[in-house]
């Protein structure tokens, strides 16, 4: 169920305060003791923090990285730089990472060639590095220049605590030497938990077709090759896999030495959908149970609250006043449903605050701002209040005339006498 996002307008002044009430407060419920180094869920629709826990350390994001390449390719295909379609050569030194089997791959020959499309498969699905570079170098020319490309799309996306070196997360020291100029010889790439749930936010909301690759479980890749390789999805939370969560479709998995065991992952429950990120975890097993954990929290706790319906009236006297128009007063509602991730019910106090009020004014003009002034809701974007909808007409009223003024002219000075 897709949400409306939350739109933020100026506002000149406030013309007035009123109180709904959806209910008795229950005992906030207590959160999950997650035991991982850093941890966040979100709320997928409109970024809403459900939890968090040492979001803003800088920490190696390994293969999790990989969710930037995957959005920079599906950007260049919708821009047209590139097709799904298109064949992509294999360079030497795609080649030779390919056939590394300590590492996540898929056998890659330069006398064959491959679609944009089996090697994204190989990368979502599997987290195969070697297809990664080759779509690095597909799209950049080379895996330098697609590591600079990676950080100034992250500098776009309001990403603040994050670095990229590389296409795939490895480590550099991993790469035989092959690693991307100008790097250091053991740098990584590196996210705080914050930036992980942003990067995978926009990744689901400009491409949610991700994640009908993303949620495979199983595949094999090449399949009519001697060299064919099923692949089974690392993120084993998937339908048939050890650890399999309902409701779980994506996301992205992360190992190295130095990142331990991540994961970022997604859920959709009860019409709700959730990202969440676990980084750090002592076991490849356990950042699943403890993903299960924050999902296991969203499900018992979390539910979504409407707190202004989209048409509806604001309070007692849902109407202000017009300067120079036909009409003294017009009606004005909400021009969007605000909704709020909750585990309790609350009883939300709001302001309207009015920007225009000079005819003429058209129906479902934007005319000020609803505001929730009493929720304590935080977003992953950094804001500390998108807690507002615009307020708007709900019908029109044409400017003045000369008569008009005229008779208002002399009702005005009587009154004065």
């Amino acid at each position: 169920m897709k949400r409306n996002k939350l739109k933020t307008a100026g506002v000149s002044c406030v013309a007035a305060a009123v109180i709904w009430t959806f209910g008795s407060m229950p005992v906030q419920a207590a959160e999950p003791d997650i035991e991982a180094s850093a941890s966040i869920m979100i709320d997928a629709d409109t970024g809403q923090i459900v939890y968090e826990d040492n979001t803003e350390e800088l920490l190696s994001a390994a293969s999790m990285s990989k969710m930037m390449t995957e959005y920079i390719v599906n950007k260049a295909v919708e821009e047209g730089d590139i097709s799904w379609n298109d064949e992509v050569a294999i360079s030497e030194k795609v080649r030779e990472l390919s056939l590394q089997t300590n590492l996540s791959n898929v056998p890659l020959r330069q006398d064959e060639t491959y679609t944009v499309k089996e090697l994204y498969e190989a990368m979502a699905i599997y987290s195969a590095n070697g297809a990664t570079i080759a779509l690095a170098e597909h799209i950049e020319g080379n895996e330098a220049a697609f590591a600079d490309r990676m950080n100034q799309q992250a500098e776009e996306l309001g990403m603040e605590k994050y670095e990229f070196v590389n296409a795939t997360g490895l480590n550099n020291s991993t790469m035989m030497g092959y690693a991307p100029e100008g790097s250091g010889k053991s740098a990584e790439n590196m996210m705080s938990a914050n930036d992980t749930a942003l990067l995978a936010y926009h990744l689901l909301d400009e491409y949610p077709e991700v994640l009908d690759v993303a949620g495979v479980p199983k595949k094999t890749f090449n399949e009519d090759s001697e060299e064919s390789i099923e692949m089974i999805n690392w993120n084993k939370m998937l339908p048939g896999l050890q650890q399999e969560y309902e409701g779980v479709d994506g996301l992205k998995t992360g190992t190295t030495d130095l990142a331990g065991n991540a994961f970022t992952g997604t859920i959709e429950q009860d019409g709700n959908r959730y990202i969440s990120v676990v980084m750090n975890a002592k076991t490849k097993m356990s950042r699943f149970t403890e993903t299960a954990k924050l999902y296991d929290y969203a499900d018992r706790e979390l539910e979504s609250q409407t707190l202004v319906e989209k048409g509806a009236e604001i309070g007692r006297d849902s109407s202000i006043e017009v300067e120079n128009g036909q009409e003294e007063n017009i009606q004005v509602a909400a021009g969007e449903t605000l909704e709020l991730i909750s585990s309790e019910n609350k009883e939300p106090e709001y302001e309207i605050a009015v920007s225009k009020n000079e005819a003429p004014i058209e129906k479902g003009e934007e005319v000020g701002t609803v505001v929730v002034t009493n929720s304590e809701a935080s977003y992953i974007q950094g804001r500390a209040n998108r807690t507002e909808v615009p307020l708007v007409a709900a019908e029109a009223v044409e400017k003045r005339g000369w008569f008009g003024n005229m008779v208002q002219n002399i009702g005005n000075l009587f009154s004065g006498l």
